[in-house]
């Protein structure tokens, strides 16, 4: 098979969305990124809002701006009040940039060598696969998915365009993170015998219309909901709040969790679990969200389990008055912590533990004193790309598309345990879950939270998320709950944005 430059592919395929989306590209595997002085020229899918909150796109315009040889030649974001304000920016410092609305068109530009994927999670896997299909290299936001099917199909399409696909998260960043994982798996505190997640940090509620929003002028909604069904705008902040319903988001499994979950599975093997269990529900305020806000989701792995706990509730409900009038909702000091850490992973063995944050791991022995703290040998997410994108060798990265669906896998399992769950009385919760010490104990955790808050349990029972036996060869769920929990495998897709079955 003759191999086709980037340049003779989009000649051959400009104009035609079908045709872009349907086309077929085997790069050579030592092709470097074009352009004017070899600079490496990016566009960014999804700039964001310049709210306080949802602007992850902002952010990596600034990071990537950083790296020498990096060029941003392209904008694209279906909200023009988003878009417009990135280009002025762009046009202040005398950069040429192109803005666009549809992601199609940009991925037609025989300017752009690799993007950068900031959408909402519903998109992140049709671009994913587009640009792969279009010869571009990908670097996409966490979780790398909205499903579990979608995910197989991105690892799919990296493959078969021989595309450079980064997933970033915390667990890879420059932190130290490495470090710990060979510390541990060189057997210095001995075997693995537990990974917990944590993340306690107190959110509000994301308010509660009367009806169907009006959708701002300025947003193409079609283009917008994409994959999703077009349904009326039932949130007060469009921009991140998507992060709370199902159509779009993963709750916070999928908007914090993945951070850790990531290092809880590399920290027992890097696989996938057999079982998952969880709790959990949405307590403490009546709102438009549809995910959990407090949860517990316990997977089942050899050698050693995973349990993960959720709490977006403070210490005690004086918090709602508090965040009503106008305070910030945000930061740990209102919350509880596990073994000092409010937020991050606590990885138990028998010798000791590691106490694991974003930016900070330390390894203790089993009296508490500190033996260890490491320090990041490892380059930014950002640079590791570039590197990547360079060298044409995606064993560069340090989280390929592989990882970053099988840890998004992780994030779904326990979204659709939740799922296909029912509310259940306390007293049943308990007698189901008596045989699973750490998993009781957990939930008394769990209820003393809730309790502090003013949840009744017994008045707003809790969801015991069903018991999911999941086949890693498969990806697909077997035995009790299979049927139900396989229609969460995947979604109806909304043409034309169909993520396909061959890539």
């Amino acid at each position: 098979m003759s191999h086709t430059s980037r340049r003779g592919f989009l000649k051959r395929t400009t104009g035609a969305s079908a045709a872009l989306v349907g086309a077929s590209f085997c790069s050579s595997p030592w092709l470097r990124a074009a352009g004017a002085n070899d600079d490496v020229r990016l566009g960014v899918v999804g700039v964001g809002s310049r709210v306080k909150i949802g602007g992850m796109g902002r952010n990596e315009i600034r990071n990537f701006r950083q790296i020498p040889g990096v060029r941003i030649v392209a904008l694209c974001d279906v909200d023009e009040a988003n878009l417009r304000p990135e280009v002025e920016s762009f046009q202040k410092r005398n950069e040429k940039v192109a803005a666009y609305s549809d992601v199609r068109k940009l991925l037609e530009s025989k300017d752009v060598d690799a993007v950068v994927v900031t959408t909402p999670n519903h998109w992140h896997a049709l671009v994913t696969i587009w640009a792969c299909q279009a010869g571009k290299d990908v670097y996409v936001q966490k979780p790398a998915s909205h499903n579990i099917f979608e995910g197989r199909k991105m690892v799919e399409a990296a493959s078969k365009y021989r595309r450079i696909v980064q997933c970033p998260n915390g667990s890879r960043a420059q932190n130290g993170y490495a470090e710990a994982l060979d510390y541990v798996r060189q057997g210095s505190l001995g075997k693995v015998r537990m990974v917990r997640h944590v993340h306690f940090g107190a959110r509000c509620g994301i308010g509660k219309v009367s009806g169907p929003q009006p959708i701002p002028s300025t947003l193409n909604y079609d283009l917008w909901s994409g994959p999703a069904p077009i349904l009326p705008l039932a949130r007060q902040n469009l921009h991140y709040d998507w992060h709370w319903q199902w159509p779009y988001g993963d709750g916070e499994l999928g908007n914090w969790g993945i951070h850790h979950l990531d290092g809880c599975r590399m920290f027992v093997g890097g696989g996938l679990p057999r079982r998952v269990i969880s709790i959990g529900g949405r307590f403490g305020y009546d709102d438009d969200g549809q995910t959990p806000n407090t949860l517990i989701v316990y997977f089942d792995y050899e050698p050693a389990p995973v349990l993960s706990e959720f709490r977006a509730l403070p210490r005690d409900k004086s918090f709602h008055s508090k965040a009503v009038a106008g305070k910030d909702s945000w930061g740990p000091g209102a919350m509880d912590s596990y073994q000092g850490i409010p937020v991050g992973k606590v990885i138990h063995c028998e010798h000791g533990y590691v106490a694991s944050t974003i930016s900070s791991h330390v390894a203790f022995d089993s009296s508490g004193k500190e033996v260890r703290k490491f320090q990041p040998t490892t380059p930014s997410q950002n640079r590791n790309f570039i590197e990547a994108v360079r060298s044409r060798r995606a064993g560069d990265l340090v989280s390929d598309m592989l990882q970053g669906h099988l840890s998004a896998v992780l994030v779904h399992l326990g979204n659709i345990s939740h799922r296909v769950g029912k509310t259940t009385p306390p007293g049943e919760i308990r007698q189901r879950i008596e045989g699973n010490k750490e998993l009781a104990a957990a939930f008394e955790r769990f209820k003393a939270h809730l309790a502090a808050n003013g949840v009744d349990l017994d008045k707003t029972p809790a969801t015991l998320g069903a018991m999911l036996t999941f086949d890693p060869d498969t990806e697909r769920f077997v035995g009790e709950f299979s049927q139900q929990a396989n229609q969460l495998v995947s979604r109806e897709y909304r043409a034309p944005f169909v993520v396909p079955e061959k890539v």
